[in-house]
């Protein structure tokens, strides 16, 4: 009888611990769960343009930006959690991969000035000295308010490198009929030498991105051949949609519209922007400009620190499809940096069939954006963009590499590569 109360709280600890497991495998990467947060930035120090990679034990910085539009200072904190090459979490306490404290504060913040929206704008820079990544991998830096971490707030994903291989890399077009003029291939090799290796073919992992989503990545590649330490990958199943030159919105000043801005609606305390209404392009001949891929960069033309002085606007998008005509067993939503690249129910546009036009608006800060739409089956999941696609598009690929020993707990992250499909093909010219 007495053993009874010993036994009780070991099937509620593990209990416990099931569903904290569960909450784990829930939360997604690079999602906001806090209506009140905005703008939420992660990248290295000194680029926005930037994937957040910092090497092992090294003087490598992320920064971390984000705005709390309640406009009341409150106790922030974050944490790191790692994950393995697919995002699913690593079956370790926090204390074999990090060194230091497990929480660390978010101190710096700054109230916003010269900006009818009020909010305050919290900074970091990652790592803390407190709080530093033991092992290289995939971590996902959640953020809770009051040291609570069942109160998060949002998630980002961070890469951690420890480089042990050599990636060489390049765009070349498929040579299949279906793919030729549409789709872009990548070829290329990564070399492990030096790394003690029992099975390469199972012990490395490749993830392949294009313009940093990862809603599209190629994941679990085989090599084509190995060659002592040499991983050669040349199939034609490594193909990516070309896609088309991102659609883009200058935003950097409200009261300067650009070409963009068909009109705006100036009030006491808030702005409204109603963009051009965008059309299906898919029709037409391609041509190159320079874009982000799908990126954005905080920025205003009017202020010293666009972080806390630039204002908020709510930015009416209209998309009007063939002849007015809602797109049969498809829904449709913006897509971009600016949407974190996912696609959830409160980022689907309406469609009105009166107006013969889909409508959505989103609340973004001031700076330079770019964005596409998505048609995206609600049965299957499956997605695309609307304005086709084109083997000569520009866009920027980043190939991760992977390795887990034989009996690892954790996947390790050794290898990095980015690279452009125009400049790695002299033969297009801009």
């Amino acid at each position: 009888m007495n053993n009874i109360p010993i036994v009780i709280s070991k099937f509620c600890l593990g209990l416990s611990f099931c569903l904290m497991g569960f909450a784990t495998r829930a939360q997604q990467a690079d999602s906001i769960y806090f209506p009140n947060i905005k703008t939420v930035k992660l990248y290295n120090s000194g680029d926005q343009l930037s994937m957040p990679v910092i090497n092992l034990n090294s003087n490598d910085q992320a920064e971390l930006d984000f705005d709390d539009l309640d406009a009341n200072v409150k106790y922030y904190y974050y944490t790191f959690q790692l994950c393995n090459n697919d995002w699913s979490p690593v079956n370790l306490s926090q204390f074999d991969y990090i060194k230091g404290f497990t929480q660390v504060r978010i101190s710096n913040y700054r109230f916003s000035s010269i900006a009818f929206t009020r909010y305050v704008h919290y900074q970091a820079v990652i790592p803390d000295k407190d709080c530093l990544p033991s092992r290289s991998g995939n971590y996902l830096l959640k953020v809770f308010l009051d040291g609570d971490t069942s109160k998060l707030v949002f998630t980002k994903r961070l890469l951690v490198l420890n480089n042990k291989a050599v990636v060489a890399a390049k765009v070349i077009q498929p040579f299949a009929p279906e793919y030729f003029r549409t789709h872009q291939k990548i070829q290329f090799n990564v070399n492990i030498k030096g790394l003690n290796t029992f099975n390469a073919n199972q012990e490395i992992k490749v993830v392949i991105l294009q313009n940093y989503r990862w809603d599209n990545a190629i994941k679990n590649i085989i090599p084509t051949f190995i060659r002592g330490t040499s991983l050669e990958y040349n199939t034609e199943n490594i193909v990516f949609p070309g896609g088309k030159e991102w659609r883009w919105l200058d935003l950097r000043d409200f009261h300067l519209q650009s070409d963009r801005v068909k009109t705006a609606d100036y009030k006491k305390n808030s702005t409204d922007i109603f963009v051009r209404p965008d059309v299906q392009r898919s029709g037409e001949r391609y041509v190159y400009y320079r874009d982000l891929n799908g990126m954005y960069t905080v920025e205003t033309t009017q202020s010293v620190n666009p972080f806390w002085q630039s204002d908020y606007a709510m930015v009416h998008f209209n998309f009007v499809p063939p002849n007015g005509t809602a797109y049969p067993n498809k829904d449709l939503y913006l897509f971009g940096q600016l949407t974190d690249n996912n696609y959830t129910d409160s980022l689907k546009l309406h469609f009105d069939p009166e107006k013969g036009s889909y409508e959505t608006k989103l609340l973004l800060k001031q700076g330079y954006y770019n964005y596409t739409y998505l048609a995206v089956d609600p049965t299957t999941g499956s997605h695309s963009e609307v304005d086709g696609n084109y083997y000569e598009t520009e866009n920027v690929y980043t190939i991760l590499v992977y390795y887990r020993s034989f009996g690892g707990r954790a996947d390790e992250l050794i290898g990095v590569a980015n690279f452009n499909s125009r400049s790695e093909n002299p033969g297009l010219s801009f």
